[in-house]
């Protein structure tokens, strides 16, 4: 019996687990960054009820940040979508590379926004 058809049934099943997995990661960044913007907006309101017209009047990065990373997770899906179908012709194909740009790619931009939250958090202390 041949083991081949085993062979890219098992490398098929494994893209699907890494295309998922990204999946995951990226949900995972969007609603962080739904959660950034979201507490930016009860931030806000508590000021109000505490009648805090300081905190309501500064301009804060929160917004843009978590709509940037709500932005990264929806690239994150649409590259992971780009590398699932490519990895599959390269299985179909026997020519199988694994330099995804992916990775270096999302991890460059996480890198940028984690800077940027730090620089954030470190702004709204003092």
């Amino acid at each position: 019996m041949d083991k081949a058809p085993v062979k890219k049934t098992n490398d098929h099943l494994a893209n699907e687990r890494t295309f998922l997995a990204w999946i995951r990661t990226a949900i995972g960044v969007m609603g962080f960054g739904f959660v950034v913007v979201k507490f930016s907006m009860f931030v806000r309101q508590v000021s109000i009820m505490l009648g805090r017209e300081t905190v309501i009047q500064q301009k804060g990065h929160s917004d843009i940040i978590g709509v940037i990373l709500v932005a990264i997770g929806a690239l994150t899906s649409f590259l992971a979508f780009i590398n699932y179908k490519k990895v599959k012709r390269q299985i179909e194909a026997d020519v199988y590379s694994g330099s995804a740009p992916l990775i270096p790619v999302l991890t460059c931009c996480i890198i940028f926004i984690s800077a940027l939250l730090i620089w954030y958090l470190i702004q709204s202390i003092q």
